[in-house]
């Protein structure tokens, strides 16, 4: 009985030691998964923000074009009026 005391001794020595190397890599692990959550968080706060310059970006091309297609209105009409005037003085 004594030997088979010392292997049921043994092999409960030997689950204990799996199951704390065990939780050991399984703490481990959820810390990699954590910081990899964390790391994909601050991702899509990034993401986020680079969606809202590009719209503010968009929204600023827009009033440029805007802006240049009157530029280009006054500049024709300028360019009407001088041609007028010159076929006025000819």
């Amino acid at each position: 009985m004594d030997a088979q005391s010392s292997q049921l001794e043994s092999l409960v020595q030997q689950i204990g030691e799996a199951v704390i190397t065990t939780t050991d890599t399984v703490d481990h692990l959820a810390q990699q998964v954590d910081a990899l959550a964390k790391q994909v968080q601050q991702q899509g706060y990034q993401i986020f923000a680079l969606s809202d310059a590009v719209q503010t970006l968009a929204e600023n091309q827009d009033g440029a074009i805007e802006r240049l297609d009157r530029l280009t209105e006054v500049l024709q009409r300028l360019v009407t009026v001088f041609e007028e005037a010159d076929n006025a003085s000819n």
